[in-house]
């Protein structure tokens, strides 16, 4: 690190830090020229030197030139003399003859000894060969001897061919045929090596390593042969042809190239592959077994690292080899596999996997470059959309067909519904919806995400939703039927309403115990929207539930309405109330039997708030009433109403309920000077009302048309005086219906 510049103000600045220090600038100067002239002379000295030392260097530089000079003219003369042996030696040409029929004479003798020998030589590669196969895992003894042998085998075969390129075919094909023993043996050893290394990992925990380190050494072997081999064919195709005959070695070109290092690496590929197709295969039937039998895959990598490594060359880098064909083998399977359209279960079981398989090669540290590409493109997401998909689809196809068959058997209603344990009425919708749904949920609660589970429970929600739209249409279509054309609809409506209702009940159960069992198993984040989304079912339940109580109701006064019609009209008079209670209490008495007991008690309360309002609709609406007896005969029936609805709900609740009809009654019995006394009373509970006390007024038959002004004239004044208001909670009253007098005169008339 260089040290940091001090400028000469900074310097003399150390220096003269007070006034007294202007006193040592004479010493201080003089302290300098000593320094400047100890550094000039260390100067001096080291540039003299490196003169010195530069001047030999050049010296010894033009000595060398000189010297590759005359080594360049000798070198030149000495190839005058070996390209132009003649000028020397006046024989040469005589000696070069000689010589070329020496060596021939000699190689001739050298090829008749090796054709003679090679039989016997091929017999016992042949015998080592056959004893190594025979156990393609053991510790192939012969392994190396064999490659020695067929190695000298063959090239004595390959210089053979070379040399007989000049001779006749007939003479070629004979040697070829010499030969045709040699080069199958010399495939058989091939193979051997070849299966041996599709078993390469099968060797290692065979107790063999050093079988692989055998078949590396000879994959070495032959690739700096093959490089030869090529490196020859280079020259010879690049040099002069009388060029490349001086070198013996060019005579080599014959060897067939064998690439054994590449077909190694190709053979461990296609052996990662077969056994990843062999392991689908096994359990094609049952992706979710395949990828739970998939441990293998580790413990491979962990022997491969352990065992297999140290058997080969570092620049191999077998290791990185064998983790991007395992990975890239198990990336096509499990394509394969998604492609196969799997379940709705085997996808969440994937993507759980996947997840798992990044978290396993971490703990092996494996670098993440030698897994790419990411399996499934690394667009696991698409997994849970194709699941969720998957989901939508199987939910719409089961709720139609569930509901396909619920309708028809609503509709036609050709059989009684069916009744449970507890002997009511149901259907099998419930049972068989929440059997589909929990299977979902439970498929999703495996994948151990709260995101899937909550859309899960989402896509429930709407299959839910929309079964419940469905039943509340039909209510709607199949009471309009029955309704206005009873003679061509099909019996047992009710049974059918019943049972309906109940289902609604039994699904709301199985809702609120799902959200229950759900609650404690996911965080704050998924747990507000599955409960939201599970209270909006549960709502949507008890809304088609409180849809068909109602319409039962409906149904009652549908069959009432001629008798509700004659309601304080001249028939009234003769007690017609007996009627309507007698047909209440046959619809009440199949209720009471198959109905569930909590929707029972919730439309005993809505059909005696129906009697009430149709009650007081009728009495507001009417045009006379006979005075006194219109009282005593509404007496009557509340006494009888009354009788008949405390057989299902107690007499004290009752009471509120028929105060309403009691404060009429005090309205109706009112003298025309106290009739704002017990308008008063009425109208603290429920709220001025002055249509219906109106219509009330007017309907008595005790008061005429200028009593009737006195009294609603008083009856304002105290409303306007005591400024009443309607209460803050709404009551039967709001749900009166006063007919105005057009409407009167057309109901009169028919």
């Amino acid at each position: 690190m260089a040290a940091p510049t001090i400028s000469a103000a900074q310097a003399i600045g150390e220096y003269l830090q007070s006034p007294d220090d202007l006193m040592k600038i004479p010493a201080f100067r003089k302290k300098l020229e000593k320094e400047k002239a100890s550094i000039d002379i260390r100067l001096k000295s080291g540039v003299k030197e490196q003169l010195g030392t530069t001047s030999e260097s050049l010296r010894k530089l033009f000595s060398t030139r000189d010297n590759v000079q005359a080594i360049k003219d000798e070198m030149v003369t000495i190839d005058r003399m070996c390209s132009d042996p003649q000028n020397v030696v006046s024989t040469f040409d005589q000696i070069s003859r000689v010589s070329m029929v020496h060596r021939n004479f000699e190689q001739t003798e050298e090829m008749v000894n090796h054709l003679l020998e090679m039989h016997s030589q091929l017999d016992s590669i042949e015998a080592m060969l056959s004893a190594d196969q025979g156990d393609l895992l053991g510790p192939a003894p012969n392994l190396l001897p064999i490659h020695l042998q067929l190695t000298r085998l063959e090239n004595f075969r390959n210089e053979s061919i070379h040399q007989a390129k000049k001779a006749t075919a007939e003479s070629r094909n004979k040697l070829a045929r010499r030969f045709e023993r040699l080069s199958g043996v010399i495939d058989a050893f091939d193979e051997y090596i070849m299966d041996l290394s599709r078993n390469i990992l099968l060797l290692a925990r065979a107790g063999h390593p050093e079988v692989i380190v055998k078949i590396v050494k000879i994959a070495e072997l032959e690739g700096k042969e093959d490089a030869k081999a090529i490196a020859i064919r280079l020259v010879k195709k690049a040099a002069k042809l009388d060029a490349a005959s001086k070198f013996k070695s060019m005579q080599a070109n014959a060897r067939i190239i064998k690439h054994y290092r590449s077909k190694f690496m190709k053979n461990i590929s296609e052996s990662i592959q077969a056994k990843f197709e062999a392991a689908y295969l096994r359990d094609e039937r049952d992706p979710i077994a395949f990828l739970e039998n998939l441990g293998w895959v580790y413990q491979d990598l962990i022997a491969v690292e352990r065992d297999v490594v140290a058997c080969f060359p570092q620049d191999w880098d077998i290791y990185s080899h064998f983790v991007r064909e395992y990975h890239k083998a198990l990336n096509s399977t499990i394509q394969r596999l998604v492609s196969s359209d799997p379940d709705a279960t085997v996808l969440l079981t994937l993507h759980a996997w996947l997840k798992e398989y990044k978290s396993s090669m971490k703990e092996l540290d494996i670098p993440p470059e030698l897994l790419e590409p990411p399996l499934l493109g690394g667009n696991e997401q698409s997994l849970i959309d194709d699941y969720l998909k998957l989901i939508v689809k199987k939910l719409d196809e089961w709720s139609a067909n569930l509901m396909k068959t619920e309708v028809t058997e609503f509709t036609s209603r050709a059989e009684p519904p069916e009744l449970d344990a507890d002997g009511q009425y149901g259907m099998q919708g419930a049972v068989i919806l929440f059997q589909m749904v929990n299977q979902q949920v439970d498929a999703a609660m495996e994948s151990g995400q709260g995101m899937i589970l909550a859309r899960v429970v989402s896509e429930a929600n709407r299959v839910m939703r929309s079964v419940q739209d469905q039943w509340t249409r039909l209510i709607d279509a199949e009471y309009k039927k029955t309704a206005e054309r009873p003679e061509e609809t099909p019996g047992g409506l009710v049974e059918y309403m019943i049972a309906l209702a109940n289902d609604q009940i039994k699904s709301a159960d199985y809702t609120e115990a799902l959200s229950a069992r759900l609650e404690p198993l996911v965080s704050e984040k998924y747990r507000v929207p599955i409960n939201e989304r599970l209270n909006d079912a549960i709502d949507g339940y008890l809304d088609v539930a409180k849809k068909c109580t109602q319409t039962l109701i409906d149904i009652i006064f549908n069959d009432l309405r001629p008798a509700t019609k004659q309601l304080f009209q001249s028939p009234w008079y003769d007690g017609i109330i007996t009627q309507i209670v007698e047909t209440m209490r046959d619809y009440m008495s199949d209720y009471q039997s198959y109905l569930n007991p909590s929707l029972l008690e919730l439309l005993v309360e809505d059909l005696l708030d129906a009697f009430l309002v149709t009650y007081l609709t009728a009495l507001a609406n009417t045009q006379k009433l006979r005075m006194p007896g219109a009282v005593e005969r509404i007496k009557d029936d509340v006494a009888e109403t009354f009788k008949f609805f405390s057989t299902l709900k107690p007499a004290k609740e009752l009471e509120q309920y028929f105060e309403v009809v009691e404060m009429v009654l005090s309205l109706l019995e009112a003298s025309k000077s106290l009739a704002f006394l017990s308008f008063w009373s009425f109208a603290k509970v429920h709220g001025p009302n002055l249509a219906f006390v109106e219509s009330l007024m007017k309907a008595r038959g005790d008061l005429d048309r200028s009593s009737v002004n006195e009294v609603m004239d008083s009856i304002k004044r105290k409303v306007k005086d005591e400024n009443l208001t309607d209460p803050p909670e709404p009551t039967i009253m709001k749900k009166i219906m006063i007919e105005g007098t057009f409407s009167r005169l057309l109901r009169t008339a028919r």
